[in-house]
């Protein structure tokens, strides 16, 4: 295991990290191309069994899993940050603060004008948090992660209990609201903008009572998985990969299936069996993707991944941006005209997209362009993305 190169550790990294890219833009392009799913609505447009498959898929595989998987990266890459900082003999703290800071702003504009919601801004204030968790032990943050869960668990299932979802979500209501949503996106650039300002209470409730907590979580793991090296030098044959496989795919599939059959709706039981067994997959994806990036045909995949993963915050902007152009009514306006599979096959084009682009930039230059800016914001430096070759 000494013998395999450094540079093969950040590059499995990368390459989990454009993965997810991936998984993201998948759920995320969902609430581009629709006004429903914001609204928990069926589109009567799209109710074909190709349709509800693709939908179904979707939700067994895809939703819940891959902004976990971000997460954890976050925490993981956040304690190489800080001990990379103090090994330079930098004061991190206040380097930590102004990238927070930048994250957040980026993550401001980014929900208010490109999409609806945002996933930037919740790191930077999450990050906060775990900037003040540094210093406590191993243990201690893991405890924190399985409290968070237990929590959750624990107002989940009262609420699974005492609260009935039909009184909250009136199917004609939101039909209603859907179709407005969608004429809303399919407007003028102040129409887009008003309907993601009018979408934040939503999504504020959503990370309030499940996306914040389950994400300072996999925070915290990805910061102890970074503190241990426990991504460092993997070959692919060791045998926890394939028990966190084995454990992983049982749970994590046996908990996607649930929510997929009765969570279309948004039933709160459905909602907490995919936050109690989402991780399992994530992690089961984690180590299939790691084993079979070091098997001997599997290598190249993690070469074609791991330059989209090194710009993954221009890439995540940037998977806005053509969502934006392609959906509403500043670009060619396809809003609520693409059906479910015709939706994934264009996410598939655009990350496609992605990695060809990742590779042609990072041949030149060091650092991708949005992660260019926010490094100079985090040294408090002007922007420079470096030439391939140039010192650190």
């Amino acid at each position: 295991m000494s013998q395999v190169p450094h540079r093969t550790r950040i590059q499995d990294v990368d390459a989990l990290r454009g993965f997810a890219l991936l998984g993201i833009l998948i759920v995320n392009i969902t609430f581009a191309a629709s006004g429903f799913p914001i609204h928990l609505a069926k589109d009567p447009a799209y109710d074909s069994w190709l349709d509800h498959s693709v939908h179904w898929l979707s939700s067994a595989f895809v939703d819940m899993k891959f902004y976990l998987l971000f997460s954890f990266l976050f925490g993981y890459s956040f304690q190489l940050q800080i001990e990379a900082a103090q090994r330079a003999g930098a004061a991190f703290k206040p380097r930590m603060l102004r990238r927070l800071g930048g994250l957040f702003v980026l993550g401001a504009l980014h929900g208010v004008f490109l999409i609806t919601g945002d996933i930037l801004s919740v790191y930077a204030i999450i990050g906060v948090v775990l900037l003040g968790l540094r210093r406590v032990k191993d243990r201690t943050a893991l405890i924190i992660a399985g409290a968070i869960y237990a929590y959750l668990f624990i107002t989940l299932a009262a609420a699974a209990l005492f609260l009935d979802t039909d009184q909250f979500v009136d199917p004609t209501t939101a039909v209603a609201a859907a179709q407005q949503t969608t004429a809303n996106l399919a407007g003028s650039f102040s129409d887009i903008i008003g309907e993601h300002v009018r979408a934040l209470p939503t999504y504020g409730l959503s990370l309030l009572t499940v996306q914040g907590p389950t994400t300072l979580a996999a925070f915290l793991v990805g910061m102890v998985v970074g503190r241990r090296r426990l991504l460092q030098n993997l070959t692919g044959n060791e045998a926890a990969l394939r028990l966190i496989q084995l454990i992983g795919f049982t749970i994590g599939i046996t908990g996607g299936v649930f929510y997929a059959s009765d969570g279309g709706n948004g039933a709160t039981s459905a909602v907490l069996t995919s936050v109690l067994t989402a991780p399992f997959l994530t992690a089961a994806y984690v180590a299939t993707l790691l084993r079979v990036m070091h098997s001997d045909r599997g290598e190249d995949i993690r070469r074609l991944l791991a330059p989209a993963g090194r710009m993954a915050l221009s890439n995540y902007l940037g998977q806005s941006v053509a969502t934006v152009v392609i959906f509403t009514g500043v670009g060619f306006g396809l809003v609520g005209q693409a059906s479910p599979l015709e939706t994934v096959g264009l996410a598939a084009g655009i990350f496609l997209l992605q990695v060809i682009a990742s590779h042609i930039w990072l041949s030149t230059f060091r650092y991708g362009p949005v992660e260019g800016a926010l490094r100079a914001v985090t040294n408090a430096t002007a922007p420079s993305w470096r030439q391939v070759g140039q010192a650190a």
